[in-house]
């Protein structure tokens, strides 16, 4: 187990408003933390937060490149009409790479991404005609094609159903396993926290409050 992230002593504000004071956790290699809490506490501001400190501030240590974090945003608005396949919204994730001009192991990296999250009978299909959930998968599957150390997930499965919801942090959570990558997830849901979480980060009262989470992890 490697550390990812170190977070000392950070304040989180939104513009004059202190949201967090004093934050202090860890996150490592393998382990999926979830960031819990009420609406407005702060749980995505301190996302920024921390993102925008990058290297730049002594309250906030990663242990990894910039391009070794990968961050899926709440939700994204795709027109029914969007036309570009899935695959190939997919590949756009990888880093430095022109689309349709990639090579045979940048093919193989999305045909196995598709694989790990049971998208390969949806290659061909434009984006815009996928479900939310299906849409979802897809979202993650660009983010994780880079091979990223520390995946951020912002109430990915917010828009959901709980079978939907199950199914992606099932997901999730056996690729964290696989390929020792560290998660983070801001939700709102306790059974998701309870079946699938390694830790639970809450925010409550300007603090933030690490625990480990008990019960076994399916």
């Amino acid at each position: 187990m490697k550390k990812i992230l170190k977070v000392s002593n950070l304040d989180v504000k939104l513009k004059e408003r202190t949201l967090i004071e004093r934050l202090s956790f860890d996150i490592n290699s393998g382990t999926l933390t979830c960031i819990t809490g009420e609406n407005g506490v702060g749980k995505t501001t301190m996302i920024k937060t921390i993102l925008k400190n990058f290297k730049k501030d002594n309250h906030v240590k990663f242990y990894i490149k910039r391009n070794q974090v990968q961050y899926v945003p709440q939700l994204r608005n795709i027109d029914d009409d969007y036309p570009l396949m899935v695959k190939d919204f997919i590949g756009l994730g990888l880093q430095k790479s022109l689309l349709p001009w990639i090579s045979k192991k940048e093919k193989n990296a999305i045909n196995n991404v598709m694989k790990e999250t049971n998208l390969l009978h949806l290659a061909k299909t434009p984006l815009g005609k996928a479900s939310g959930g299906e849409q979802q998968r897809v979202f993650l599957a660009q983010a994780l094609v880079s091979n990223p150390k520390l995946l951020i997930l912002d109430e990915s499965t917010a828009s959901m159903d709980k079978d939907a919801k199950v199914e992606l942090l099932r997901l999730v959570k056996n690729i964290t396993v696989k390929t020792d990558t560290a998660v983070i997830f801001i939700t709102h849901d306790p059974l998701l926290v309870q079946k699938f979480g390694d830790y639970d980060l809450e925010i409550k009262n300007k603090q933030g409050t690490l625990k480990s989470v008990k019960g076994v992890n399916n």
